[in-house]
């Protein structure tokens, strides 16, 4: 079985995450990872608390452009971002982008998919009178259109509603509506050929105990012919790696054959077995 040497979606202290740049290549080469990717929040204006400004986007760039230079002889790493559905268009030149979903947009008022379990509650009741799949439908209807409005290559936290459910407490996952709305989503991304990441940032941080796809999902897109990669969502050195190995088996047992990565000149596969 194939050994996850890269991760592609990692934070720093540019956004959210709690290590500087150098410090994830440094763990990243204690952890003899071969290449490693970071994708620091993209602007988003009517949410500054968890994302870089344009100043700092800017600073951002050439700091990982300087370490990239500096350690290109110990490991290879690529310039990226996480673009959310409502982020600014990127304006700096990257070797990639994730595209993401972390709200929905309902009567001019952004509800946070993945903030606390309580604000999700909360707006399901004002804005859908309790209705939870509405919400849900909203949000897939989003992610399906994730790659028109980001030009994204990989489709970040495909069920991110999954952070505050795994008791299946926030909603039914085997709901009709529930299923029927986020396979719409994964046919539409499928056709765009996009990359899903299989993402453990649930897991490290305690929320759930499968990643984002769930193994169900992962099963469908795989009978599909969807492509996938491994990623930690880290935000702190002890997290960038977190479970890849482990993704790299479960994503064999759940049909796939092989894992993308990312090379210097583009996205390549590999064997998983």
């Amino acid at each position: 079985m194939i050994k996850a040497a890269q991760n592609l979606h990692t934070h720093t202290t540019f956004c959210d995450g709690k290590n500087s740049v150098e410090e994830m290549i440094i763990s990243a080469l204690e952890k003899s990872m071969k290449s490693l990717g970071f994708s620091g929040h993209a602007l988003t204006e009517h949410d500054t608390s968890y994302c870089m400004s344009y100043n700092s986007t800017l600073r951002y760039r050439d700091e990982v452009l300087n370490f990239r230079e500096k350690y290109k002889d110990r490991i290879k790493i690529y310039l990226g971002l996480e673009q959310d559905y409502y982020s600014v268009p990127p304006f700096i030149k990257t070797d990639y982008l994730i595209g993401s979903v972390h709200y929905v947009l309902k009567n001019g008022e952004y509800i946070p998919v993945d903030e606390t379990k309580q604000i999700v509650c909360d707006s399901v009741n004002r804005f859908y009178n309790g209705d939870i799949y509405a919400f849900l439908e909203d949000y897939y209807q989003t992610v399906s259109d994730v790659f028109n409005k980001t030009k994204c290559d990989i489709v970040g936290h495909f069920d991110l509603p999954e952070k505050f459910n795994s008791d299946n407490s926030l909603f039914d996952r085997e709901h009709p509506r529930y299923i029927a709305a986020y396979e719409k989503a994964l046919k539409t991304l499928i056709c765009r050929d996009r990359i899903f990441e299989i993402n453990t940032g649930g897991m490290s941080k305690g929320y759930t105990n499968q990643p984002y796809p769930s193994m169900t999902i992962l099963k469908k897109i795989a009978r599909q012919g969807g492509r996938i990669t491994v990623t930690s969502d880290s935000h702190a050195v002890s997290t960038i790696d977190y479970k890849l190995d482990s993704m790299c088996e479960l994503a064999y047992q759940c049909g796939f054959e092989e894992i993308w990565l990312l090379g210097d000149d583009g996205f390549f596969s590999a064997s998983l077995s």
